[in-house]
């Protein structure tokens, strides 16, 4: 009785088949000829029939061989187009990126970054959910993540940081120029302060206010308020800058700032990385290179 063949096997018949020679199936397949030549026998002996009639200098297809070959060779054909199709075997990056962000970093760097890279890898569409939340990478089916943490100790990701992180005093200029603008550490609690609940014990040497102005979950609405002259607020370096350089904010006490971290850029570890993964990631090297979250002397 035959046994079920080696399904491996049938690319290597086909070529055979194909080229009319051993050596020449070896050279396509990138094989040793030996093993081409048992791969061949192995096929015959499990089918219970001969496929090829060997001479010297030639095979040709049996009766049977050429049966199973107009069987056989579209099959291969489709498997070989089907998998040349998928999007981690073509040449450029393809298929669909999801991917999850803090959502201060979604509405800052990462929409002209993502302008960037679609405009690179057309055929990447991107998935972005920007969400405070810590999300499960693999069990959500994302692909990757940026994250701001101080130590990601998850052995099932990977992590690569990307930049530290940092926060600063900032205030509207109406509200200095109603207040009064602090000239040290030991002055700011005096102020109205813009609070964001996770940030409420402020960081030596800073005095905490006796009774913030506002408290508030959502940073970016801090960030707002901040604008808007309802008190001091400490904020990442990143979400104030363009408010600096648009005069909507001012930098109090600018010798100081707080290290609150780095960005990671995070994936679910797997022996090969997927294009389109390593792509994205480059692209976030590249742009934070030139678009840098920390600079001295903001």
């Amino acid at each position: 009785m035959s046994t079920p063949p080696d399904l491996n096997l049938l690319p290597v018949f086909v070529a055979v088949a194909e080229t009319g020679s051993m050596s020449a199936a070896a050279r396509r397949l990138g094989l040793p000829k030996s093993s081409v030549s048992r791969g061949v026998a192995a096929l015959e002996e499990s089918l219970g029939v001969q496929l090829f009639h060997r001479t010297t200098r030639q095979v040709a297809l049996t009766t049977a061989g050429t049966a199973f070959h107009d069987k056989v060779r579209p099959l291969v054909a489709a498997l070989r187009d089907i998998t040349a199709g998928l999007p981690e075997q073509e040449d450029e990056p393809s298929g669909a990126l999801r991917l999850t962000t803090p959502v201060d970093m979604g509405l800052t760097f990462l929409a002209p970054l993502a302008a960037t890279f679609s405009a690179r890898y057309p055929a990447v569409q991107l998935d972005i959910r920007p969400t405070n939340q810590t999300v499960d990478l693999v069990g959500e089916g994302f692909d990757a993540a940026l994250r701001v943490s101080v130590r990601l100790s998850d052995s099932t990701l990977v992590a690569r940081r990307l930049s530290a992180l940092e926060s600063a005093l900032y205030a509207a200029p109406t509200y200095l120029a109603r207040r009064g603008t602090p000239r040290s550490a030991s002055e700011v609690g005096a102020h109205d302060w813009v609070i964001h609940r996770r940030v409420q014990q402020l960081p030596a040497p800073l005095v905490a206010p006796t009774r913030p102005r506002l408290v508030t979950d959502d940073l970016l609405f801090a960030h707002r308020a901040a604008c808007e002259g309802l008190g001091l607020a400490m904020l990442p370096t990143f979400l104030a800058r363009q408010d600096v350089t648009a005069g909507r904010l001012v930098r109090v006490l600018p010798g100081w700032s707080h290290k609150v971290g780095h960005l990671f850029f995070v994936h679910p570890r797997t022996e090969h990385v997927p294009r389109k993964v390593a792509a994205f990631r480059d692209c976030v090297i590249a742009f934070l290179a030139a678009n840098p979250l920390v600079t001295g002397g903001e």
